[in-house]
């Protein structure tokens, strides 16, 4: 009896942990692996097709490339100001985009008069790689782009605006130690933790494995593929460490990232920092949803810090 009882609850385990590494797999391929838009999902996107439209139009786009400390090559279009300028700015694009997505903020800054720098991520656009690295790396390499920034001009003045996971990526480079170059930070819809946000997103789908048994064999994927530990992407752990001024912003209907993740990040921030919730906003739509409120926090910011 005891004998039979061992193996219904080995092969019950069998067939759980089986379920949990198909669906970490599919979900892996999911969050992970880097994805383009077509085309045609692209032209269906007036702001999409608008933004990608004016970077690549931009008459002083040129490409740029530096190599990160694993020694990938990584690109970003750089815009410069018409007039002669020490401003910059670092916008970072999110998941299922690249650098060209945020030709909407870069025409923005471009029109006031400061230099643009938009990188592609690794494993997005022009730069290389194979994996979403969800701010692990990534923070590196914008520490990267920031010191190339100041070889150039010692003068500089840069902040760093990122969208989601950009924003995510924001937050843990401003838990670096940054030179003083860097003035403030804006961070549109980030999460709290990977971890967290993979949960909420795996419930959204009908999963019968308990989610815990799908995140271990997920976790030990990236591990062996990637290289990092998504449990060690913490970015409450990064803003408690910052001394930038920041600015938090998030849509109160966003339905990719819980809005109460960003109450808790502005919370647990360390620095100056500043809170702007955009109603009837859904996931980085805040911009679109109330221009006016959205660059006017951020115009204010720059304001407060002198840049």
């Amino acid at each position: 009896m005891i004998k039979k009882r061992n193996f219904v609850l080995f092969g019950l385990f069998t067939a759980l942990f089986g379920g949990g590494a198909a669906a970490a797999s599919i979900f892996y391929d999911m969050a992970v692996v880097p994805k383009k838009k077509s085309q045609k999902e692209i032209d269906d996107n007036l702001m999409d097709a608008k933004a990608i439209r004016w970077v690549r139009n931009a008459p002083s786009r040129e490409d740029i490339y530096i190599n990160s400390i694993d020694e990938l090559k990584l690109h970003a279009h750089y815009i410069k100001a018409e007039e002669e300028s020490h401003k910059y700015a670092i916008v970072i694009h999110g998941v299922r985009s690249d650098a060209e997505y945020m030709g909407n903020y870069a025409q923005h800054y471009h029109n006031m008069g400061i230099n643009v720098l938009l990188p592609d991520n690794r494993g997005f656009g022009q730069s290389e790689g194979n994996y979403t690295g969800y701010g692990y790396f990534d923070r590196f390499d914008i520490l990267a782009w920031i010191y190339h920034i100041i070889k150039k001009d010692k003068d500089a003045h840069i902040f760093i605006h990122g969208v989601s996971m950009g924003a995510a990526i924001t937050l843990m480079t401003t838990g670096e130690r940054l030179p003083d170059n860097v003035v403030f930070a804006v961070a549109d819809s980030s999460y709290t933790t990977l971890y967290e946000e993979f949960n909420d997103v795996y419930k959204m789908g009908k999963h019968i494995v308990p989610f815990p048994i799908s995140f271990f064999i997920i976790r030990l994927l990236v591990l062996i593929r990637c290289g990092y530990d998504v449990k060690k992407i913490d970015v409450l752990s990064a803003v408690s460490k910052s001394k930038t001024p920041t600015l938090f912003i998030h849509g109160d209907e966003d339905k990719v990232i819980d809005p109460q993740m960003c109450a808790r990040l502005y919370e647990k921030c360390s620095a100056p920092k500043q809170y702007c919730l955009i109603l009837g906003a859904d996931h980085v739509d805040g911009v679109y949803v109330d221009p006016d409120k959205y660059w006017n926090k951020i115009e204010d910011l720059m304001e407060k810090t002198g840049f």
